[in-house]
């Protein structure tokens, strides 16, 4: 009897098994929150990194660089260089598809570079050596330098912003200086523009028709298999808000935890904190060369005497394993760290020095325009260290300027006097990757005009960077950098403030797969547990 009424159950349980409506699968979303909102869609249009980051989620690049910095190729297939190393020939791989479906080119190549490098600094040096960059065939395009400029793959490879990606050509014909309005990539996700909110939300699907590379993911390098079917980039402008989200699991990702909340995060269960050897940020006060009172050097040499570097730190970044007290313009713990030339910066601050020299200069009394961007994570209380530390000296009149940053970032580009809508100092920052070499590095240039806001101008130091660029190995170029430290503090293009690294923190229980880099953070490879 038992047996008849367990195949009765049996056979009851597998009808109602077969009538039942099959539950479609839920999509499995990735939620992230990363250090600032995105509302700059154009990757070349601003430094921004969250900018970079967009980029990398919509967009693709010719080569990138792996865990070990290395640069590889990503887009490109196969590639040679002639003997007297000027003529370099690129193939595109197979399967490169835009977003629209339509087939990647070499037009699309030679079009974005050529967009790229008018903004980038890397690039415009690239660009200076350049002789021709031209399509020879829909998969193959041949660039042509003047000079054996050894540094053409590495330039291609960076991470740092602006990275060279690879738009359609009828976006990447458009004004440089004007920004993209459709955002059509072949990258591993698709940016759903109907659902974008800036200041609340950015939402990206996974590219079902992206083909990855064969090799495992490392770094920016490998293959970019997508593992979710859409990340969110959830805006909390808020660190203590995003730091919950986290804890309760709200969100599954945080890129900049703040650092006075790193202990709660690594004593909460599930929660992973992640850097990478080369990870870390140096904070960047810019001055305006163009107008008085920073376009005289005496103006700009006085704040040395007036700047206290490990203020910014102990505020910044309590921690002190965090800290690095740094005073080289190329980063500490990489190869070309130097601080030639930087006596009088990590001497005593001495206030009446800085006021003769501001004097010298031929300041008297006139308003400094400080561009305060209020909701950023560091560079908020990096400008109130700052302003109390100029407002100590008495001598200065401060014009402080409250604002977000995404005005900053707009502001930053005007040429025009303070009194006119320009400015005289604003505060930012760049990764210890990118500022680890005297090219990449955008902020130290002084080409002039050619040169990152704030136009700093030196030949002389110009003349040095593109010996740095052809030296023929290791060792000259840190001979080399040593002589660009010195000029550095002599022209004071602007004064870096701190150094410190900043782990992202991540829910080890809901994801896995998490890519370590020193810079922007990529979103393929993870799986939602």
């Amino acid at each position: 009897m038992l047996r008849t009424a367990f195949r009765v159950w049996l056979a009851a349980s597998a009808v109602a098994f077969a009538a039942a409506p099959v539950v479609a699968q839920q999509p499995k979303v990735l939620k992230v929150t990363m250090h600032a909102d995105v509302r700059t869609l154009d990757p070349f249009w601003t430094t921004q990194t969250i900018a970079g980051i967009h980029g990398l989620m919509v967009f693709d690049t010719l080569f990138s660089s792996d865990a070990d910095l290395k640069p590889q190729p990503q887009m490109v297939d196969t590639w040679t260089v002639s003997d007297d190393r000027k003529v370099y020939s690129f193939t595109l791989r197979d399967g490169l598809t835009f977003h629209d479906g339509s087939k990647v080119t070499t037009k699309d190549v030679v079009a974005s570079m050529k967009r790229w490098w008018q903004r980038d600094g890397a690039g415009k040096q690239l660009f200076n050596y350049t002789e021709s960059l031209v399509a020879k065939d829909d998969k193959t395009f041949v660039w042509t330098l003047k000079e054996p400029y050894g540094l053409l793959i590495d330039t291609l490879a960076k991470t740092g912003t602006s990275i060279p990606f690879v738009m359609r050509e009828q976006e990447a014909m458009v004004d440089p200086f004007q920004q993209i309005k459709d955002v059509v990539g072949s990258g591993p996700f698709v940016f759903k523009r109907d659902e974008w909110v800036p200041g609340s939300k950015t939402v990206y699907e996974k590219f079902k028709a992206y083909v990855p590379r064969k090799e495992p993911a490392s770094g920016h390098a490998g293959g970019k298999v997508v593992k979710v079917d859409r990340v969110e980039f959830i805006w909390l402008s808020d660190p203590q808000t995003a730091q919950a989200a986290l804890v309760a699991g709200e969100i599954d990702y945080l890129e900049n935890p703040q650092p006075d909340f790193l202990p709660i995060l690594e004593s909460t269960p599930g929660i992973k904190l992640d850097t990478h050897p080369a990870m870390g940020t140096m904070g960047i006060l810019q001055l305006n060369h163009l107008h008085p009172p920073f376009n005289n050097v005496k103006a700009r040499q006085a704040m040395l005497y007036l700047i206290n570097n490990a203020d910014y730190l102990n505020t910044i970044a309590a921690d002190k394993k965090l800290q690095t007290l740094c005073f080289s313009f190329f980063g500490c713990g990489v190869e070309m760290e130097t601080d030639a030339g930087s006596e009088i910066y990590k001497g005593p601050k001495d206030i009446k020095k800085a006021e003769a020299l501001f004097k010298e200069a031929g300041y008297n009394g006139e308003p400094i325009t400080i561009l305060h961007a209020t909701d950023h994570q560091y560079i908020n209380p990096a400008n109130l260290v700052m302003i109390q530390q100029l407002r100590k000296a008495g001598f200065l009149k401060l014009d402080v300027q409250a604002m977000d940053w995404g005005t900053v970032v707009s502001r930053r580009t005007k040429k025009e006097p303070p009194a006119q809508g320009g400015w005289n100092i604003f505060i930012t920052g760049t990764s210890v990757l990118t500022s680890s070499s005297p090219i990449t590095h955008t902020s130290v240039g002084m080409a002039c005009d050619k040169a990152w806001f704030g136009w700093p101008c030196d030949a002389k130091f110009e003349e040095l960077r593109k010996a740095w660029a052809f030296a023929p190995d290791i060792e000259a170029r840190k001979k080399i950098a040593v002589e660009l430290s010195k000029r550095a503090y002599d022209q004071v293009p602007y004064i870096s403030f701190a150094q410190w690294r900043n782990p992202v923190a991540y829910r080890s229980d809901k994801i896995s797969g998490v890519l370590s880099v020193p810079s922007v953070p990529p979103m393929w490879n993870i799986e939602k547990k």
